[in-house]
């Protein structure tokens, strides 16, 4: 079967582009859905326990950090009379003390907070003031119920003003 190139004309060339960025832009592009992988991936992602452990893992590792940071700071009181020896074994432990302490502080942070705005599963400034207060007034409710009232607030002034920071939501 041969072909006749007479019968059909060539096709037209495309119009000039003004610029390569008008050309860019009217290239469409297909949708690529999700891999099954993908899919599961954001089931287990999307689990409320899977989240919250792992919020509460990297607030450790956060505090873990601070903590040694932090804790490389701190002189002690007779650093005059103390070695570089002693000094240094000091620093160590105060660096052990402080990022343990800090760990633990993080982790239950992000795990209370990750825990409490998974709970009401809706993603509204109304569910960050809600985590927020929950979080604060947890982590200060061993000093009582005024303390847990100011840390309640404390908390959720501190997490609205981050979420206009972020501006995730659109409310």
């Amino acid at each position: 079967m041969s072909e006749d190139s007479s019968t059909s004309p060539p096709p037209p060339p495309p119009p000039p582009a003004a610029n390569t960025n008008e050309a860019e832009k009217s290239t469409i592009e297909p949708i690529r859905m999700p891999t099954i992988e993908e899919v599961r991936g954001q089931d287990i992602w999307n689990n409320c326990a899977v989240r919250s452990v792992a919020s509460g893992v990297m607030g450790g590792g956060l505090g873990l950090a601070m903590g040694l940071f932090l804790g490389a700071l701190d002189n002690p009181i007779m650093q005059d009379e103390m070695s570089g020896r002693q000094q240094f074994i000091y620093t160590a432990k105060q660096m052990g003390r402080r990022s343990w302490g800090s760990c633990k502080a993080f982790a239950v942070m992000g795990f209370i907070f990750s825990a409490a705005e998974c709970a009401r599963a809706k993603h509204d400034m109304t569910n960050t003031v809600a985590a927020g207060c929950v979080t604060g007034g947890a982590i200060s409710a061993k000093g009582g119920p005024k303390a847990a009232c100011v840390g309640c607030a404390g908390f959720a002034a501190f997490s609205v003003v981050i979420e206009k920071f972020l501006d995730r939501h659109d409310s």
